[in-house]
């Protein structure tokens, strides 16, 4: 009895309730006869659009900051990578990596700035990085009308400024899932997309054992024997906010090759709050996050989003039901997984 006890603190009770109805999902999708290979196929896809987005909480809060709920600051500075790389007519991995290569230093201008305004704000980083994102991406709608470019992919035939959504098809479509992908019972493997994202953890997961990652999580797990130790508190918060931003940058463009299209004004609007719901689900705390924690949390997530949908609609084929248990799914988990948060911390 001590040691199932003691199973369930270390996994986490709501983690295990998630976890077994994801499963409980999973089963009442094969007795249904839902497509469960493509559903199946769609969640790994999922996974790997939406990982690096999770990924780029883990250097938020081991810095000290929390959850990076301005995540849309890194956000439309991957999406001006892509919309330039566009506008500069690139094409396939030469036109994905370029859109990288020009978000990136955009990213880490813009995130040492929010870092140095956040060690200005300590007590309140959730509340104001919150405020700042909504800000960003409404400054972002006015630009967007106002940015000079010519291609005649991303502006309006007539007026000014660029379209709400624009088509990567000719562009880096899907150019990460379909490297080296294959299918395994029918089910899809989308090799290069979920190579990348794991590429991506591991440079987090070595970068945080070496000198500057602990000094970082030094900082954010006991602010005073970091000082005492003579290490840079507010240093160290911002290069945490600046590596997240970047993150956030690189994740979007992962996320729309997948999509196929990018998505700009109010769309990076409410990016946040997922990636914030499903690293807290995958075990993670205002305070402490790992890479697993983002494997777990993105997994469950998803999973529960591409499944529990279909199963919903199936049961109940009246209405609108479809998108109001995505409502209802989405948003349950991320209050679920905000309260976990704490509002004393």
């Amino acid at each position: 009895m001590n040691k199932t006890k003691r199973i369930v603190r270390n996994i986490g009770l709501p983690r295990i309730i998630i976890t077994l109805f994801f499963l409980l999902l999973c089963i009442l999708a094969v007795i249904l006869n839902l497509q469960t290979k493509r559903l199946f196929s769609d969640v790994l896809v999922r996974i790997g659009m939406n990982g690096i987005m999770v990924l780029a909480m883990v250097p938020a809060i081991l810095s000290g900051t929390g959850p990076n709920f301005g995540l849309p600051l890194g956000i439309v500075c991957g999406l001006l990578g892509a919309i330039l790389s566009i506008e500069l007519d690139l094409t396939g991995f030469y036109g994905f990596f370029m859109a990288i290569a020009i978000a990136v230093p955009i990213a880490v201008i813009i995130g040492w700035v929010y870092g140095k305004m956040q060690n200005a704000v300590k007590g309140s980083e959730m509340m104001v990085a919150t405020y700042t994102g909504f800000s960003v991406v409404s400054l972002m709608c006015i630009v967007w009308l106002v940015i000079p470019l010519k291609s005649e992919e991303m502006v309006w035939p007539i007026g000014k400024g660029l379209r709400v959504t624009i088509s990567l098809k000719d562009r880096f479509d899907k150019i990460l899932n379909n490297l080296w992908d294959f299918k395994i019972l029918g089910v899809k493997i989308p090799t290069g997309l979920l190579l990348f994202f794991l590429l991506m953890c591991i440079i987090v997961w070595l970068f945080f054992r070496s000198k500057r990652g602990l000094a970082i999580k030094a900082s954010g797990d006991n602010p005073r024997f970091a000082k005492a130790s003579g290490i840079s508190i507010n240093n160290n918060r911002i290069i945490g906010t600046i590596l997240s931003t970047v993150f956030g940058a690189i994740g979007i463009i992962v996320y729309a090759q997948s999509y196929g299209f990018i998505q700009l004004y109010q769309a990076p609007l409410m990016m946040a709050f997922p990636a914030v719901a499903a690293i807290l689900i995958g075990g993670a705390s205002a305070s402490k996050a790992k890479v697993s924690h983002v494997l777990i949390g993105t997994f469950l997530f998803q999973g529960l989003l591409t499944i529990a949908l279909p199963v919903a609609n199936s049961i109940v084929k009246q209405g609108q039901l479809s998108e109001i248990a995505r409502m209802i799914v989405q948003n349950g988990i991320i209050l679920y997984a905000l309260t976990k948060v704490g509002g004393g911390e």
